[in-house]
């Protein structure tokens, strides 16, 4: 069953228009490496490389080319340190048509791109290969070091595992684990991406499939928050509204997507320990459809992690009611009935502690108030009997006179 907020809104803030392109990975639906802190919101400006002359003017001429070119492009041949970690590194072997013709987020661009082990062997390579940049479209070396990429220009891009398939690896492409690779890349166009409101709607639909499929593809490599962020997006796509005529067919196809990124969000929320986001993300997934298994699964399993036992077992039995076979369900109903009988027993424990064992009190104050209640009858009887001595002698004395 269990199957798929950074954050439950991760920092990558998605454009407001989308287009639907192929992604560098697929993958299906519903499922089970890097951390959102090593990606930098906007990447690195270039560092400086120019250098004065000897002699006198040195400082003159340095002083007068910052003011004329305060960021002069790099040098082909020369490594670039994206991040200043020496994990991720980039080297022009053919200029591009200059610093202005740099692609933006938000944007679709298209790249020619060979993939490479560092000690050459060939591992993949795609032609006219399309994504939005900053989406997570592709793998976080690719999302950073493009964006530094001019248009035409031709680069490579030497990038450490974690910022490429992590330690997982891939099975499509075939990349290794803990893999470093080596990228050759050549920036062919960037174009903005199209507005949603215009999009007709079977392209709309794909798109949001499309972001949703590759937020499957970081859950499976445990890249949570990026997945997150891939699903916040398709419901950007899911939610937004249209300019064009849409059929009722196209609507309920839209809510169900919009429904499996809610619920793969609340998975992904769970993975990050983000209880509340996960919590409305079920939320708001059974507004939508009251009866959904995942989602009633997911909310009792919040609700259980929150300490909610009583309300995680009705919700969890209401989804066992309506999928009685599903033995997931039956598993961690079972476990937190048990969880559940056993903190309530130790809740009694507790207070009777604190109430000083009333049980042993009970039992004390029973016998004292036999012990009171016969010595009343003993006390009755002897003083009945008194009466009627006194009420004999009596008659006696009078007989006798």
């Amino acid at each position: 069953m269990e199957t798929v907020e950074a954050s439950d809104e991760h920092d990558n803030a998605p454009s407001a228009k989308r287009s639907g392109q192929t992604s560098l990975l697929d993958s299906g639906e519903d499922f089970e490496v890097l951390d959102d802190e090593d990606i930098d919101d906007e990447p690195p400006p270039l560092e400086d490389t120019g250098g004065g002359g000897k002699g006198n003017s040195t400082n003159h001429t340095e002083k007068k080319t910052a003011d004329e070119d305060p960021d002069p492009p790099a040098q082909v041949d020369e490594w670039l340190d994206v991040l200043g970690n020496d994990q991720l590194k980039k080297k022009i072997l053919e200029t591009g048509k200059g610093r202005d013709s740099r692609p933006l987020k938000g944007q679709n661009v298209k790249i020619n791109l060979k993939t490479k082990l560092m000690d050459g062997t060939l591992l993949e390579e795609q032609s006219d290969l399309s994504f939005t940049l900053g989406d997570g479209d592709v793998i976080q070396a690719l999302d950073l070091a493009v964006q530094l990429m001019e248009m035409g220009e031709r680069a490579i891009i030497h990038t450490d595992a974690k910022y490429a398939y992590g330690a997982r690896g891939s099975l499509e492409p075939q990349i290794p684990p803990n893999a470093e690779l080596s990228l050759e890349v050549e920036l062919l166009d960037a174009t903005d991406a199209p507005d949603l409101e215009l999009l007709p709607p079977a392209e709309k639909i794909a798109l949001a499939i499309h972001k949703r499929e590759r937020g499957n593809v970081h859950y499976q490599r445990g890249d949570y928050a990026f997945a997150v962020n891939s699903y916040s997006i398709a419901l950007q796509i899911t939610d937004s509204s249209s300019k064009v005529d849409i059929s009722a067919e196209e609507e309920d196809e839209l809510l169900d997507v919009k429904v499996k990124c809610l619920n793969n969000m609340a998975a992904s929320q769970l993975k990050l320990d983000h209880y509340d986001a996960a919590f409305k993300s079920c939320v708001s997934a059974l507004a939508h459809q009251p009866d959904n298994i995942k989602a009633l699964f997911r909310m009792g399993k919040v609700l259980a992690l929150q300490g909610e036992y009583t309300e995680a077992i009705q919700t969890l039995r209401k989804a066992l009611k309506l999928e009685p076979s599903n033995k997931t369900i039956h598993a961690e109903l079972s476990k937190l009935v048990k969880k559940h009988s056993e903190q309530r027993g130790a809740e009694q424990a507790m207070y009777k502690k604190m109430l000083g064992n009333p049980s042993n009190s009970s039992n004390t104050q029973k016998p004292r108030a036999k012990s009171s209640w016969g010595f009343s009858w003993k006390w009755l009887f002897g003083a009945t009997a008194v009466a009627i001595g006194g009420v004999a002698l009596s008659v006696v004395i009078a007989a006798r006179n």
